[in-house]
């Protein structure tokens, strides 16, 4: 049986990303994508949604997906950290969105074929979304990497910025162990050389330099966040807890 850490913590992943792409909602550059990126932001809630009621449906406790979504405290999320971080600019999101929506992209696809006919079925639905963000992520990539030399710099910055924080997306982890050896999951490591492969050829297409070095922060999946995570956090809960109930 699918453990029940396994969609909360994917479930975890989305909801935080879904919660700070929906920021740049009426503050992105144009006015089509405010709307593209409150589209992909809820495409990540819908997947919070589902995955966070799996979960709760595999715990077997009563907990519903706003409970796990709002009654939380943040040692409790299991979220990757690059997820939460904030974005200091335009290029940051769309860096994020490329890192992030390609591991995305790859796990669902894997994800459909899993022993777990819940997620299974969200894997073949979720791809699908996937890929469509990891298509608008390039294409910003590219328009800003090789375009003027100020949205080069942007975009390099964030890059530069935001790397470090993807080794945590492949870690090695017991629980995603646990779920590829009794086939209810995928082990990210094993994504790792296809996101590699893709990720490089985006960068090296938008003149980007792919950032080298050691330094690999992590701890969000063992409820370890940064300075942005409480500040994120409270403002997502803050209506539930006011008004214990309320529903999405």
């Amino acid at each position: 049986m699918t453990d029940h850490r396994y969609p909360l913590r994917l479930g975890d992943d989305a909801l935080i990303a879904a919660q700070r792409l929906s920021w740049w909602c009426t503050r992105a550059p144009q006015l089509e994508e405010d709307v593209a990126l409150a589209n992909v932001a809820l495409d990540l809630l819908g997947q919070a949604r589902a995955l966070l009621a799996h979960a709760g449906d595999l715990e077997g406790a009563g907990r519903t997906e706003d409970d796990l979504a709002f009654l939380r405290g943040d040692r409790e999320f299991g979220n990757a950290q690059l997820v939460e971080l904030p974005e200091a600019d335009f290029a940051h999101a769309v860096a994020k969105l490329l890192f992030f929506g390609t591991y995305q992209e790859l796990l669902h696809t894997a994800l459909a074929s899993c022993a777990d006919p819940v997620l299974a079925a969200l894997g073949g639905k979720f791809a699908k979304e996937s890929a469509y963000h990891v298509d608008h992520a390039t294409q910003w990539t590219l328009r800003l990497g090789d375009g003027t030399s100020e949205s080069r710099r942007r975009m390099q910055d964030a890059v530069d910025a935001l790397w470090p924080y993807t080794h945590e997306l492949f870690a090695e982890d017991p629980l995603w162990t646990a779920a590829a050896a009794d086939g209810t999951g995928v082990d990210p490591a094993a994504l790792l050389p296809d996101w590699t492969r893709y990720v490089t050829a985006v960068l090296a297409r938008a003149t980007l330099v792919r950032p080298e070095g050691d330094w690999r922060p992590g701890g969000g999946r063992r409820g370890l966040h940064t300075e942005a995570f409480g500040p994120l956090l409270a403002e997502m809960q803050a209506l539930h807890r006011a008004h214990p109930g309320a529903r999405w």
